[in-house]
């Protein structure tokens, strides 16, 4: 047989075993290097899934700068792939209102994991009208975020066990930068004037804040944005504006600043001037790529700007000197 010929035979050969050695590498190559695929519902949840699981994990949020989760519903895109994913993390508590019976269908065949739900229900708050339905917004206080992040780091360690100690290390760090801004949280708020701690805001997001930091807390809507605010409830406000000679509200950037502005209105048309002391985030972070697009952005941005609009003293760039948005404010 030429020479040329054994060449030739030599690479049929070795053609036609490659397939069969790819079947017997591929597996293990593909179980090392394969990274979790997860979707979130909102961009807190998100946001800690990357964090505690860093590049084992690939995450997809739902839910953008701006997005009503209380009113969202989900896309035929979204649709795919929560059903394609290894496992699905909401906040739960009633937030994802319109979303709960596709997910509740979703978990009896995937994961699918509420962890807002991990906070006990002992540190729930929760309107005295309706005691089974509560406050979903628990991202507003880092002591009861903590739960949540936990949740986080025992969800994805039961999903890939061999990276529990990844995960593990990853949520110690991130739970020291949840406490060293919570206590800048508490140093720059304590700065606010006793009289001048109270909170008006477009909807009843924000108690969970007020709970932990002292502060009264008025939303003109309850704790979902279906609610609307009636004309009761905005006169009762602008007497309360105006009685207390409460210098300023805030606006928030997933919610319409309708109602706020009509409490500015009403008044000044009894006498009293009163600001709008900037934009919060409330139940969506801000841009992606940002500072403000973290957990900890977007809460170091609302106590920095509320403590700065209510008389307090707090740096510009807040505890990292990072923020970029507060001189976009109104």
């Amino acid at each position: 047989m030429s020479l040329f010929r054994r060449v030739a035979c030599l690479s049929i050969l070795l053609v036609s075993l490659l397939p069969v050695c790819l079947l017997l590498v591929s597996p293990v190559l593909a179980e090392e290097d394969r990274r979790l695929q997860l979707v979130a519902t909102t961009g807190m949840v998100a946001d800690v899934l990357r964090e505690v699981g860093g590049d084992h994990v690939e995450v997809r949020g739902l839910m953008g700068p701006g997005v009503d989760p209380h009113l969202y519903r989900q896309t035929r895109g979204d649709i795919t792939a929560m059903t394609r994913a290894d496992a699905v993390f909401w906040n739960g508590l009633y937030l994802e209102v319109q979303l709960e019976s596709f997910l509740a269908r979703l978990a009896e065949r995937s994961p699918v994991i509420a962890v807002g739900e991990a906070v006990p229900r002992e540190a729930r708050l929760a309107d005295e009208e309706y005691p089974d339905q509560p406050d979903p917004h628990v991202w507003m206080d880092p002591s009861r975020w903590r739960f949540a992040v936990e949740a986080i780091r025992d969800a994805l360690s039961e999903l890939a066990p061999e990276h529990a100690e990844a995960f593990a290390a990853r949520t110690d760090a991130y739970l020291e930068e949840l406490e060293a801004l919570d206590a800048y949280a508490r140093e720059v708020l304590e700065s606010v004037p006793e009289a001048s701690r109270v909170l008006v805001t477009a909807h009843d997001a924000f108690g969970y804040f007020g709970d932990a930091y002292g502060f009264e807390v008025l939303g003109i809507q309850g704790f979902s944005t279906e609610s609307e605010a009636g004309l009761a409830r905005i006169e009762s406000l602008v007497g309360l504006l105006v009685e207390r000679e409460i210098a300023a509200l805030f606006i928030e950037t997933s919610v319409s600043d309708r109602n706020v502005r009509a409490l500015v209105e009403g008044a000044e048309a009894r006498g009293h001037e009163v600001r709008i002391g900037g934009e919060l985030f409330s139940d969506a972070m801000g841009p992606a790529d940002s500072y403000e697009g973290t957990w900890l952005g977007m809460l170091d941005h609302n106590v920095t700007l509320i403590a700065r609009a209510l008389g307090g003293e707090a740096p510009a760039g807040g505890r990292l000197g990072r923020l970029t948005r507060l001189e976009e404010q109104p």
